[in-house]
Formats: structure tokens, sequence, C-alpha cells
């Protein structure tokens, strides 16, 4: 027998068979998202109809080269938005979690900051809560709207028919306005802002199945940050996942009942949650800077490589670790508490002036950062995976880490750590594993 995992991210949308037995990746497809449409110059929104399309057709795919299926699991980019009508059908775009509504000016602050100050809750502007709160506001929820949930509860309603979301709690905290230790949102707070509290779906704590796709049974959809933690982590006690994207996240098992500073507590799973970091430029910091190089060869009036990372890399091994290094704070994108913040080099001096000490200190700032986070909690790290192609790709980047928290890094060998996490739920909500922690145990790593 054989699972299906789907991945709806932002940029692309991913599905993986897999062996329900041994683990093993039979398949695995990646599409362009590409679902983009234009509207006000703030807002990020895509289209549900042509992610719809995409997914479906892959789902489709994948059960007629793979069955006997078992099971189908779903997970996607967290904290969007899209409004549903009593048909189950989809009436407005999918607000993305890069949607700027939130940080529309509003009674002297932002709507995000606005609705903050009035629940208690801390919404950012692109958690759901923040852009239903714009929408309230403005006369914008659509008139045949009586549910929102994200694009992959909505993927999960189309291959089943439901007509209502049931979505997860790992999704339902990422729009905010969601008390984690009764595992609902709050009702008060969400009429205390003046939102209609109907519109938000109900939620489930467990791996629940939804309804059935071709008469196997589809698992609630997941977020795409938890389910990346349950497809990478074989062993969650004491286990800290660092993922390097486009953005940088550390999450560990956390039992904390309030988080740090630019930190947060997410849920995973049935009284379960996560303590999560992240850095809002991560990977794309040594990106930049590959641009950077690529810049300084074609103002020397030669061309750009295919390829400048190689000449990085090679850089980088030849030069070791400076004993005079340059100092350099990777906050290029600024912070989720404190967006205006920007990054910075010190230590600058005649002798480290050098492309080599500038990658270093790179690495060494985007390493700081998320351990900047980490150490006032007091969690011990005894285990460390790494993924992402921040990661993967970057061998002084996993060393750095290795040595900052004190346990070699490990890299799972499949690189759809998400589809893979939302496979591992799908085999619990099938029945064909016993526990999340069974199922983890067809986790591997690189050699």
């Amino acid at each position: 027998m054989n699972v299906i995992g789907l991945d709806i991210g932002t940029t692309t949308i991913c599905g993986i068979a897999v062996d329900a037995q041994s683990g093993n990746l039979l398949r695995s497809v990646t599409l362009d998202n590409g679902s983009f449409i234009e509207g006000k110059p703030f807002e990020k929104i895509q289209s549900p109809e042509m992610i719809i399309e995409k997914v479906t057709a892959l789902a489709a795919e994948l059960f007629a080269e793979f069955a006997p299926v078992c099971a189908v699991g779903i997970t996607g980019q967290m904290h969007g938005i899209v409004y549903i009508d009593e048909n189950g059908k989809a009436v407005s775009p999918l607000y993305t979690w890069q949607d700027g509504s939130g940080n529309q000016p509003c009674d002297g602050g932002t709507y995000a900051s606005v609705l903050s100050e009035t629940t208690g809750y801390n919404v950012a502007s692109g958690f759901g809560a923040a852009t239903c709160f714009y929408h309230a506001e403005n006369g914008l929820i659509p008139p045949s709207a009586v549910k929102l949930c994200t694009i992959h509860d909505y993927a999960a309603m189309v291959l089943t028919g439901r007509k209502t979301p049931l979505i997860h709690s790992s999704d339902a905290a990422s729009f905010g306005l969601f008390d984690i230790e009764t595992g609902c949102f709050d009702k008060d707070a969400i009429e205390k802002a003046g939102l209609d509290y109907s519109l938000f779906p109900d939620v489930t704590c467990d791996f629940d199945a939804v309804g059935d796709y071709n008469g196997v049974p589809v698992c609630v959809a997941i977020g795409d940050n938890q389910a990346s933690f349950i497809g990478s982590v074989s062993n969650m006690d004491g286990c800290a996942l660092v993922n390097m994207g486009t953005g940088g996240q550390i999450s560990m098992l956390t039992n904390l009942k309030k988080a740090p500073d630019n930190m947060e507590i997410r849920p995973l799973y049935s009284g379960h949650n996560i303590l999560v970091g992240c850095s809002l430029c991560g990977g794309r910091a040594f990106a930049v800077l590959a641009d950077f190089f690529n810049a300084c060869v074609q103002m020397a009036g030669c061309e750009k490589p295919d390829n400048i990372y190689k000449f990085m890399d090679a850089a980088l091994e030849a030069a070791g670790e400076s004993a005079d290094p340059l100092v350099v704070s990777t906050k290029l994108c600024g912070t989720r508490s404190d967006p205006e913040v920007r990054g910075c080099v010190t230590n600058l001096g005649i002798d480290n002036f050098t492309p080599a000490a500038l990658m270093n200190g790179f690495l060494g700032g985007m390493v700081s950062e998320i351990i900047e986070m980490i150490e006032p909690t007091g969690c011990k790290v005894t285990s460390l995976v790494g993924s992402g192609n921040g990661l993967r790709k970057n061998r002084p980047l996993r060393k750095r880490f290795s040595e900052a928290l004190g346990a070699t890094m490990q890299i799972p060998l499949n690189r759809e750590e998400a589809a893979f996490g939302a496979v591992l739920t799908a085999l619990v909500a099938c029945k064909a594993k016993s526990s999340l922690e069974e199922a983890q145990k067809l986790i591997s790593y690189e050699e």
C-alpha cells in the first residue's frame, strides 16, 4: 500500500507517493504554483481555482500510478485565508501570508496593531484574523461567505466533497485570536474586535480524517511548519529543527506556556506544542550576498558565472575562519517585532575586508539570529536536524549550527519534508500507524 502527500506552497505545489511500509519515496512531483493575480498594491492574492485545478490533477495522477493508496495527507502555506460559501465553494481570492492588508493605516496605527491592542493577542499582518479584520472594517467580506479557511483546507474540502471546513489547530493558530490551551478560537476576543465568530471554522487538534477521496481517507490538512517538523524529526524530545529557505526558522517541542520575545508557541497535535523562532531573511541573506558578488563580477566587465556559489564555497574552504572575524547582522528584512531593523557589518578593518571574511560573517549572522532566539528559553538541544536548500547546499552553514548548538546536524533523506510530514499524519488518520511517534520511525537521514 502507498500513501499520497500534497503540499500547497506559495510558489510551488508538490505531490509525493510513499511506500506506507518502508517510508521509501516512490515519486515526487513539483509544479509552479503560478496563481498570483492582480489586486490592490498591498495585496498578495492567488487564485483558488487555479491552485485547486493543479492539486486535483496531481492527486488523480498519483492515485492512478500508485494504487492501491491507503491515505492522503495535505499541508500548505499557513496564515492565509479564503472565504467559502454555503456550498463549499471559494468566493474570494486566497489572501496569502504575504498579504499587506493588516499593515494599512487604521486609527493611528495599523489594522493589525489595532486588532492586537483590542484583543490582547499578538496578530501580525498576513495572519488570517488581521486580513479578515481589514475586510470587515471596509465592507470587503463577500456577502455569500459563511466560513474562512486555508487553501489546503479548501483542497481537502474539494477532494472529499465537504461543504464546510474542518481545520487543524496548527492552521487555526496561524490565523490569530486562537487559544492554544483550549484548542479553540477565542469567541470573546473575536466578537470584541467586531468580527463575526461564525466565519471561523471548526477545529480539531487530532489527525482526523475529514472524508474520502476515491474511497480513501483524507487527513485533516496541517500547517507546513508543523508538517516539516513532523516529517523531519524522528525523535521529537530535545530535537531542534532548523530550516533555512527563503526565511529561517528553528522549531522544537516545548512545555513552555509563554513564548519569549521574537518567538511563538504553535500547536502540533493533541496537547503537544512547538516553540518557533523565525528570521525573516534566513537563507535569503546568503543569496543576497551571492547577488552582490555577481554584481562585482559584472562591474569588472566580466560575464556573470552560471553558478557563483561554487566559487564562494571554494573561497570559504580555502580561507577557513578568521581570527579577527567580521561581525554581521543579517536582519536585512527586519524582524517580526520590528520590521524597520536592518543588517549591519562591524569590526571591519583593513585586513579582514575580504570576500571570504564577508561570507564567514554572513554565515555567522544567519546562525546568531536563530541562536539568539532559543538561548533565553533555556531549552536544551540534544539532537539537531536541518532542512531547506539553505542548509542542504551549504556545508559551512551546517557546521556553524552544529558547533553553536553542540549537536551534529542530520539532514532528512526526503527533501519534501512538509509533504512527508503530511504523509505521516495520514498514516495515523487511516490507522495504518498507531501513533505519530510510530509513523516517524519511517524518517531516514543522509549518510
